[in-house]
């Protein structure tokens, strides 16, 4: 029997679920505890395969608009990215049970412009068009009141509304180190330009990108457990690579490893996006134990104890004094 090469895999913490996430899917299982099956959601809850095909197991019937929901009495459920004001508006209209499971980072940003807006400000909102969370932040306002910029390209072609002072508000999964440089480029331009109190790029983000620039120059390759429509998934993946990783490789499931790429490894790294379960994780390492003597090492570059209670149409009620 030949003997396996040995391969030591260096783990990324922080990786996964943030606390976001974790309301999201938790908001849907408890609506399924409490009221039963069908509990419907417009969109994915949190952009991975993985969870939503679970959640349909357990009774979540994903749609892409409120008219596809037949029954106003079950509950209505909205993704962690945020949703346009049109959306609860027309739940409200049609006295659906709604329940928003946005992300309170992404809400902050939503309150954000809203206060630029009352004051006047012409928004300019650093993300990535056609993403939900940028189309829910863009919807908060009337049209015209918020421009959306994607490149330094953007900045320098871009001509603000006369005599209207300018703020910025930020999509929470971008690439750290990209978001940086625009908004340097936004100041340059409009140095009276009005950052946000504190930075919208969420917490979660940014300690995934800080353990992949960690890991990434000390491996031959790395993997990133997500979807491919995860926006802070494929950041990871592109941070890895200008960190110096040779190979790195967004992967949801064992049978997207391209075996060609990582075959002669010897120190590999691995993380996953903050929509993705810890279970995807132990399947890759357990693909990779198949073929190599594997050494798990991991490295850990801060510790995260964010919590978001459930939205309050799903909390226990609080038991008095008299009870």
């Amino acid at each position: 029997m030949t003997a396996k090469p040995p391969l030591d895999i260096l783990l990324c913490a922080p990786r996964g679920f943030c606390a976001g996430v974790v309301r999201a899917i938790d908001a849907v299982e408890k609506a399924l505890a409490l009221h039963g099956a069908p509990v419907y959601v417009r969109h994915e809850i949190v952009h991975n395969k993985y969870v939503v095909e679970s959640l349909k197991r357990k009774g979540a019937v994903f749609v892409a608009e409120l008219s596809e929901v037949p029954d106003a009495t079950r509950p209505v459920i909205f993704s962690a990215h945020g949703v346009p004001k049109s959306v609860p508006a027309e739940a409200q209209s049609r006295q659906f049970f709604a329940i928003d499971a946005t992300c309170p980072l992404v809400t902050k940003v939503h309150r954000e412009a809203e206060v630029h807006h009352k004051r006047g400000r012409h928004i300019l909102l650093v993300g990535h068009a056609g993403h939900p969370e940028v189309i829910g932040t863009m919807g908060q306002l009337p049209d015209g009141a918020i421009t959306l910029i994607e490149t330094r390209e953007d900045v320098a072609r871009l001509t603000p509304p006369e005599g209207r002072e300018l703020a910025y508000v930020t999509q929470t999964t971008l690439s750290v180190d990209d978001t940086r440089e625009i908004v340097q480029a936004l100041q340059v331009r409009f140095p009276a330009l009005i950052a946000p109190h504190k930075e919208d790029i969420c917490y979660a983000t940014t300690n995934r990108q800080e353990a992949v620039k960690r890991v990434a120059p000390l491996v031959d390759g790395l993997i990133v457990v997500g979807s491919p429509n995860s926006s802070n998934s494929q950041r990871l993946r592109e941070v890895a690579e200008r960190a110096g990783c040779p190979v790195s490789r967004l992967v949801l499931r064992t049978d997207e490893i391209d075996w060609s790429l990582f075959g002669a490894i010897r120190r590999l790294g691995i993380t996953a996006g903050a929509s993705a379960p810890e279970v995807l994780v132990e399947e890759i390492i357990d693909a990779f134990a198949e073929r190599y003597e594997v050494t798990v090492e991991t490295v850990s570059t801060a510790d995260e104890s964010v919590f978001f209670p459930l939205p309050r149409e799903l909390r226990e009620p609080t038991p008095t004094a008299a009870e």
